[in-house]
C-alpha cells in the first residue's frame, strides 16, 4: 500500500510572488500527479490546511514562496521542525496563512502526530509594497520557477509515495540538493522555539 500524500499550495494571489503556491497547483492541472495524491490550493485558508494536516497523511508537501536569501526563482526543499502538541493554553492563531502558525494550530487541534511536512519554497522577486494591499501578478522569474516546481514534484512525489521518509533531491545544481536544516522561513528562530 502506498503512503498518503497531500500537496498543498499556499499563498495570497493578490500579493505578487506570494502567489507561487497557487500557481504551481494550477499548473499541476495540466500535468497531474499520480492518482491518490491529494492536490489542493489552500490559498490563505490556514484553518482548512490545519484540519487537512490531521486527515491521516503520511507526508504533506507545502508549496510556497519564501524569502531565504537566494537568487529570485531559486527552489529550496525545507523540512521544518514540527511543533509538539500543546497540553494547555490558548490555541494558536487560527487566521491567515503563516505556515509555522498553521502547523502549531494543527498540533494543538490533533491528538495524533502531524505528518512529515516538507516545504517546496521559491525565492520571491516581487513583494507587495507595505502601503498596498493588492499587487497581483507574479514576476517573470518566479513564473519560470513554476514549471521547475511542477517537474520537481513529479520527481519527489513517487519517491515519497514509496517511502515517506525519503529525502528527494531537487534536480538543478542552483537549487538545494538536500533538505535545509532550518525551520520555516520568516519565524523567530526558524521554528526552533516550538520544540
Amino acid at each position: 500500500m502506498s503512503a498518503r500524500l497531500l500537496v498543498a499550495g499556499v499563498g495570497n494571489i493578490f500579493l505578487a510572488d506570494d502567489a507561487f503556491g497557487p500557481e504551481v497547483i494550477r499548473a499541476l492541472g495540466q500535468r497531474p500527479l499520480p492518482p491518490g495524491v491529494r492536490v489542493r490550493d489552500f490559498g490563505i485558508r490556514g484553518m482548512d490546511l490545519a484540519y487537512a494536516l490531521l486527515d491521516g497523511y503520511d507526508t504533506a508537501v507545502l508549496v510556497d514562496a519564501a524569502a531565504r536569501g537566494h537568487e529570485p526563482g531559486t527552489l529550496s526543499l525545507i523540512e521544518p521542525d514540527l511543533p509538539a502538541r500543546a497540553a494547555t493554553g490558548a490555541p494558536p492563531e487560527a487566521h491567515g496563512m503563516d505556515p509555522a502558525k498553521v502547523l502549531a494550530l494543527a498540533a494543538h487541534l490533533g491528538d495524533e502526530p502531524l505528518p512529515r511536512v516538507l516545504v517546496l519554497a521559491c525565492e520571491p522577486e516581487l513583494r507587495a509594497p507595505a502601503d498596498e494591499d493588492i499587487a497581483p501578478g507574479i514576476s517573470a522569474t518566479v513564473r519560470a520557477a513554476v514549471g521547475r516546481a511542477v517537474a520537481a514534484l513529479h520527481t519527489m512525489v513517487p519517491a515519497l509515495l514509496a517511502d515517506p521518509a525519503a529525502t528527494p533531491p531537487l534536480s538543478r545544481p542552483d537549487e538545494s540538493a538536500a533538505l535545509s536544516p532550518a525551520g520555516l522561513p520568516g519565524t523567530a528562530g526558524d521554528g526552533a522555539e516550538d520544540r
